[in-house]
């Protein structure tokens, strides 16, 4: 593994971990002693550097093992972005933020997609300067060190395994939808809904996942070229609803536009804020994208771009063509307006349809970037060896995707969507804290290493990338925030009982030690 150009990976005194616990080290240094006079203050010195070494992982394959295989250009990684986040948002979450804003939802959607639109510039910097897979980890290990990339890689599960599990929880609505449609019955809420929505257990979200996991193992270019197919046809959809739905406009709906105020504007914000995650998951593909540097960077500002201009669309129409009081609590929302502007079950049923297999593609994209992150953080050291374990023949991560799959199933079938969504969101705006800051630090400490894109107007595109999301993050449930502490907490001790004596880097320390 190559030490690139950031940062003394290795230049660690002595190797800390063996150490009986963090803390001696930390206490052992008396008041006044001045650095460089005590063997204490070294060990002090060892905490530090151990717990924010830095390196640039996934750059180099270890040779023992086959590698991943760099079969997507712009075309395909575009469809990945665009895959994992059209559909997210429009087909679910508009009856999870339209109760919280009102018609101002639709603000909410233009703030959201600002400081997305900030953060993806961050996210074509460094996805051009470190084109690895692990996302805003493999960013954050790089510029920041071992223990932030640790909890970012506890962020992004939050990102990428709980939001496939909301995006199932709502492929089950539509199916449900569909099959009403067209047979007249429907899955019984005991085998559809999570427990606290009323049912036993969500079996076709179970489903959904455990398909979606089939398809990851049998290769990446076969996954690929499905998800582009499944792309196609939602945007195609998509555009058949704004052209339908816009027959049903009442500008009525748009009375009383904001009666919770700027709060619930950005409340609604940072539950749409999910939607947008697309911008990560292109930069997943790292290690399976041909001349990373340049397609990864323009596959991100082409996912941006056309995902910001449909859900701006599809909202306005959605609005104008139904009363917001309806859309609390309403399962396959998007289907049921049309059949009301309509008065027929066809144009509900095509549209339950399309978003059956637009779900499939972005559960399909977010598992894939779960699985790629998993491999990042493995092949680093920081969680265990499995998810890093290439199959020679399919050249994909098999047994991490197994198991990656069915944590998400457990999640898809137990929980109820509207805690996935906003735990997904908080992940999801952490991440790209990370990114926007780890821009300033690259640029900080290595201003000569090559980046074939760079942020306009720096720094205040990163800065104000961070100040969004924070502004986003203030306003989510203050359960939500809980949670995510706690979330938190849990990866420092996983990093402080596993990943701090497995850790790649920790292993170069201790080599020449045991030679000595």
């Amino acid at each position: 593994m190559s030490n690139g150009s950031f940062g003394r990976a290795w230049d660690v005194p002595v190797p800390w971990p063996s150490l009986p616990y963090a803390a001696d080290a930390v206490e052992a240094v008396p008041p006044g002693i001045r650095p460089g006079n005590s063997k204490e203050v070294s060990q002090m010195s060892t905490v530090r550097h151990v717990l924010f070494r830095r390196t640039t992982p996934g750059m180099q394959p270890s040779p023992e093992q086959p590698a991943l295989t760099r079969s997507m250009g712009t075309f395909q990684l575009s469809m990945l972005g665009i895959g994992a986040t059209v559909g997210t948002g429009i087909f679910i979450v508009l009856s999870q933020a339209v109760p919280v804003a009102g018609p101002a939802v639709i603000w909410s959607f233009v703030i959201a997609a600002v400081v997305a639109g900030l953060t993806a510039l961050c996210y074509a910097e460094m996805a051009s300067a470190i084109p690895a897979s692990g996302s805003s980890y493999s960013y954050a290990y790089a510029t920041l060190g071992e223990l932030p990339a640790l909890g970012v890689g506890a962020c992004l599960l939050l990102e990428y395994g709980v939001s496939a599990a909301a995006v199932a929880v709502g492929w089950s609505e539509y199916l449900n939808q569909a099959l009403d449609n067209l047979f007249g019955i429907r899955i019984p809420d005991a085998l559809s809904s999570a427990p606290e929505a009323g049912g036993a257990v969500n079996l076709p979200a179970i489903i959904l996942v455990g398909m979606c996991t089939l398809l990851l193992i049998r290769g990446v270019s076969e996954s690929a070229k499905a998800n582009a197919a499944m792309v196609l046809i939602k945007l195609a959809v998509l555009v058949m609803f704004i052209v339908v739905g816009v027959t049903g406009w009442n500008q009525d709906h748009f009375s009383n536009f904001a009666p919770m105020g700027i709060a619930g504007i950005t409340g609604a914000a940072g539950i749409i804020f999910f939607s947008y995650i697309g911008i990560d998951a292109v930069s997943t593909a790292g290690n399976e994208a041909k001349n990373p540097a340049r397609t990864m960077p323009m596959a991100i500002l082409i996912t941006l771009s056309v995902v910001t201009v449909l859900y701006m669309a599809v909202a306005v129409v959605a609005i104008g063509a139904q009363d917001t009081q309806s859309f609390e609590g309403q399962e396959a929302g998007l289907a049921a307006i049309l059949q009301s502007v309509t008065g027929a079950s066809w144009p509900g049923t095509v549209l339950a349809l399309a978003a059956i297999v637009s779900i499939f593609s972005v559960t399909l994209v977010i598992l894939y970037g779960q699985t790629r992150i998993f491999f990042a953080m493995s092949a680093d050291g920081l969680v265990p060896p499995v998810f890093s374990r290439i199959n020679p023949r399919t050249r994909t991560p098999i047994a991490g995707t197994l198991i990656t799959g069915t944590a998400v199933a457990v999640l898809a079938g137990l929980l109820p969507i509207n805690f996935l969504a906003e735990m997904t969101s908080i992940g999801t705006l952490v991440a790209f804290i990370v990114v926007s800051l780890a821009v300033i630090i690259r640029r900080t400490q290595s201003p000569e290493q090559p980046a074939p894109f760079k942020v306009p107007l720096y720094p205040v595109v990163p800065v104000l990338s961070i100040l969004g999301c924070v502004w986003l993050i203030k306003d989510l449930r203050p359960a939500t925030l809980i949670a995510f502490v706690l979330w938190m907490l849990l990866a420092a001790g996983f990093y402080f009982t596993y990943s701090i004596r497995h850790s790649k880097l920790q292993k170069r320390v201790e080599e020449p030690a045991l030679v000595s």
